[in-house]
């Protein structure tokens, strides 16, 4: 208790004393039914216990609106004093918890046992159908009581807003609509023919439901697990991308958002951003931090990293579409992606996602290599390679998402794009991002989170010999489209020439690959 803050002290210190002054009554009247307050208050204690060794299942508060439908309101608070001191608590101090549980259960049940004696409850009204309206009455003046309750002791206890308490309120109607429901008919045969014993039947099908969500929620709790060790696993392996899958997952939910995606597709969608380099675990780490260009066969080695992780996830039944998003993120909407070439509508919705979210987050991020691009710089890039890399609906609704949302990204290059217009149409328009440093050399194909730095796009018609990347960190550049293009050193500004470099060709999309 010493270690609450006094305002919170008081506050369960008030909450008690009130709490006792509302079952007080029922202890004193000689007309309290002890035998059904016993019955009540025991199977709320055991069901309490029940459930509490399931994390994720719910309060069975059927038991407690059943109480305030059948019981005087004293004796109905009195029923939900057991189960709360005797159900576990989560963290210390354990027994002001239990104190205050038991406290905030009384007021509440008290306040909801007053609403069926002013609308007529189940024990008063004979017809079954008008006893509906004080059955679900009593449940939301008990989501309300509770609700406002708990925000007390945490505006107290933690110094939240009272504004908090309205999403928990949100939450919290629709689960008690149908604890009010089965609590109805709990007092419906209570006092049918049949007794108390045939009420308590009710509570087995609420039990089911309540060890499925528990369940449902371990689920959960493994499937995240086990993307939070994936990602962990190629955050050691190529550390100079750390953070990135997450930021590629939560760039993808908000541009599923837009697309009117929703629940467990959403959800798959953002395991997809999270997961989209997890085939880095099986490229050799010497190729993902080689300093120096690499060879042909390195480089198509790195471009099966795609393949590598949808072998990896094949038998993760619960991402579904995500493992072709894992497959074919590095397709291009022209049919020069990589590894199979697929065009247009050929690529999977997933894949489109993902590509423009791990393009974008790779020119936006800041490294220990290179600077970040300003997010309007990387939405031009976006914008300019939709159609030929990107789904240009996509861009668009990605931009719209940011346009609502918001991206709050390191950024440390504020100023105007730097690369000269001069007379070299391969030139990018903004730096690359993820590259070694933003050196307007950088040019390629706008494939973004590729295996390698400076590798270009197997099967991209529109790779450059000048295409650079990054390196380990240091060093001025790390690859080139082709052997023997001569590496820009770290002081040089301008593109590297070379026969198709200096072509007068369409400039290609910006070079968007990051560190493998």
């Amino acid at each position: 208790m010493r270690a609450l803050p006094p305002t919170a002290r008081a506050c369960v210190l008030c909450a008690v004393l009130a709490a006792a002054w509302c079952v007080l009554p029922a202890l004193t009247d000689p007309g309290t039914p002890w035998t059904a307050v016993a019955l009540l208050a025991a199977v709320y204690a055991g069901c309490e216990l029940l459930a509490r060794r399931s994390p994720g299942s719910g309060s069975f508060f059927a038991v407690l609106i059943a109480a305030a439908l059948l019981l005087p309101p004293a004796a109905a608070a009195l029923t939900a004093v057991p189960g709360a001191l005797l159900g576990p608590a989560e963290h210390p101090p354990y027994g002001v918890r239990r104190l205050w549980h038991a406290a905030q259960l009384a007021l509440a049940v008290r306040a909801a046992a007053e609403v069926p004696a002013l609308l007529g409850g189940p024990g008063r009204t004979p017809d079954f159908p008008y006893a509906l309206l004080p059955a679900l009455a009593t449940a939301l003046v008990l989501c309300l009581a509770l609700t406002a309750l708990d925000g007390a002791v945490r505006a107290t206890a933690e110094r939240l807003p009272a504004r908090t308490s309205g999403g928990a309120l949100l939450r919290s109607l629709a689960p008690h609509t149908v604890h009010g429901l089965a609590a109805l008919m709990m007092a419906v045969l209570w006092r049918s023919p049949y007794g108390p014993p045939a009420s308590l039947f009710v509570l087995l099908p609420m039990y089911i439901s309540s060890w499925v969500f528990a369940q449902y929620h371990r689920e959960r709790a493994a499937h995240r697990a086990t993307i939070r060790a994936l990602v962990q696993a190629v955050d050691i392996k190529d550390q100079y991308t750390r953070g990135h899958s997450e930021r590629v997952g939560q760039a993808s939910a908000m541009i599923a958002g837009e697309l009117g995606m929703a629940g467990d597709r959403l959800e798959a969608l953002r395991f997809a951003g999270i997961l989209h380099d997890v085939g880095k675990l099986g490229v050799p780490t010497r190729l993902l931090r080689k300093d120096g260009p690499l060879t042909p066969d390195e480089r198509r080695v790195i471009e099966l990293h795609p393949e590598y992780g949808h072998e990896m996830v094949r038998g993760i039944g619960f991402l579904g579409e995500a493992r072709a998003a894992i497959l074919h993120h590095h397709e291009r909407l022209d049919g020069s992606g990589y590894p199979y070439g697929l065009s247009g509508r050929q690529i999977p919705e997933f894949a489109r996602v993902v590509a423009i979210a791990d393009a974008f987050d790779a020119m936006t991020s800041t490294r220990s290599y290179r600077r970040a691009r300003p997010v309007d710089a990387a939405l031009r890039e976006l914008l300019r390679c939709a159609g030929t890399q990107f789904d240009p609906l996509m861009v668009q609704a990605f931009v719209r998402a940011l346009a609502r949302h918001g991206w709050r990204p390191a950024v440390t290059a504020d100023e105007p794009d730097t690369c000269p217009s001069g007379p070299h149409p391969a030139e990018p328009a903004t730096a690359q991002a993820g590259s070694a440093q933003s050196s307007p050399a950088q040019t390629g194909p706008a494939q973004s989170g590729a295996a390698h730095p400076g590798t270009a796009q197997a099967g991209s018609a529109q790779s450059s010999p000048a295409q650079t990347g990054p390196a380990h960190p240091g060093t001025p550049q790390s690859g080139q489209a082709h052997p023997g293009t001569p590496r820009p050193g770290p002081a040089q500004s301008g593109p590297v020439p070379s026969a198709r470099a200096t072509a007068a060709a369409p400039r290609p999309p910006a070079d968007l690959e990051h560190p493998a």
